[in-house]
């Protein structure tokens, strides 16, 4: 796979992962236009011209991700939200 669209395909799973955690709080901590700023955002992935990203924005991407993950997982771990996944993606 050449790297323009691995860029692009990790970018967009990091994109998807906050997606899939927002439909789970979103049903407690209503914000429908938060979601729907992502899923333009997801889409817009497409339009990008991949040549111009660097493994550092990759990473970048990916650590911003990461870190509200982070900062997420005290809601998850309270049990006050059921799980993202029923079962496992991979």
């Amino acid at each position: 796979m050449e790297l323009e669209k691995k860029y692009r395909l990790r970018v967009k799973n990091c994109i998807g992962t906050i997606i899939d955690v927002h439909r789970i709080i979103g049903d407690k901590y209503d914000n429908e236009d938060f979601l729907a700023q992502f899923e333009e955002l997801k889409q817009t992935v497409d339009c990008l011209d991949m040549n111009m990203v660097s493994e550092g924005d990759v990473l970048m991407v990916e650590r911003a991700t990461n870190a509200l993950l982070k900062e997420l997982r005290a809601i998850f771990k309270a049990g006050e939200l059921g799980p993202v996944y029923q079962e496992p993606k991979n």
